[in-house]
């Protein structure tokens, strides 16, 4: 079972011109709600899922589908993840607070599993009209470009994604004068935006907290794995899986698994 690579990416590219782009800066209140206080939801996600849901679901019959907006109605929707049957994962627009707010980084993300084995995935980048694909043994892309991560930065030399409070950590430490910092420490506020930049290795590395939601980390994960890096949670030391039941953790992307236990280290620390 493996999905047709251009007709997803078709759908995907179709939504984003349809139902995300002409409502782009232009939402009204009325356009905007609160899932929970500070958790965004906007017209263009909820159309976006719904034309996604459809469109996929035909174009692989006896598919189900699982989307965030879905998810927020009905958690029990989670539970599709425990058939024997392919499942995309669909986030119709990450990065709704950008979005809402006007700033041009966001992403639509999908994913398809199967038994819980992330078969593909895909992140496009509306604004740029870019998007990454990645197949399980095949590797990640960027159109025809296969993308390879080199570990061959120095961890001060490094750029990265990390939480408010370890990006507080580092600068301290480096105003201190500490040496052997990563260079850059920031967030996107738009996971899938920072995947793309992790697999073409504009990012070189990044940890991920709290609920681990698949629609946020599922696709990029297996970007990143197929482009040449590593994945472990923090908590067990094993690599990420899908699961039908939403937990936390502690999720840390290195480029190397050297390179892995020293921003581990740097973590902790």
């Amino acid at each position: 079972m493996r999905p047709d690579r251009i007709a997803v990416q078709s759908l995907i590219r179709a939504v984003a011109e349809t139902e995300i782009l002409p409502r782009f800066q232009k939402l009204t209140a009325s356009d905007i709600s609160e899932k929970a206080p500070g958790d965004l939801v906007t017209v263009a996600d909820t159309a976006a899922e719904r034309f996604l849901t459809r469109e996929l679901s035909v174009l692989m019959p006896g598919s189900a589908a699982i989307g965030e907006e879905g998810y927020a109605a009905d958690p029990h929707t989670l539970c599709r993840l425990s058939e024997d049957r392919p499942v995309w994962i669909i986030d119709p627009v990450d990065g709704t607070h950008n979005f809402a707010h006007g700033i041009p980084c966001y992403a639509v993300i999908v994913s398809l599993v199967h038994n819980r084995q992330i078969i593909a995935g895909w992140i496009h980048d509306p604004v740029a009209n870019s998007t990454l694909y990645a197949e399980q043994g095949e590797g990640a892309w960027d159109g025809e470009k296969r993308l390879t991560i080199t570990p061959d930065k120095t961890i001060d030399r490094m750029t990265g994604s990390l939480k408010r409070s370890t990006r507080h950590a580092v600068q301290q430490r480096q105003s201190a004068g500490e040496i052997g910092l990563p260079a850059i420490v920031k967030r996107y506020r738009c996971v899938g935006r920072e995947y793309m930049d992790l697999a073409r290795g504009t990012l070189d590395f990044a940890a991920y907290g709290g609920v681990l939601k698949p629609w946020d980390h599922v696709a990029g994960i297996l970007m990143y794995r197929e482009a040449g890096g590593m994945d472990r949670l923090l908590e067990t030391n094993n690599p990420f899986q899908v699961a039908a039941t939403l937990s936390r953790g502690n999720i840390l992307l290195a480029p190397s698994p050297d390179l892995w236990q020293s921003l581990n280290e740097l973590q902790a620390t």
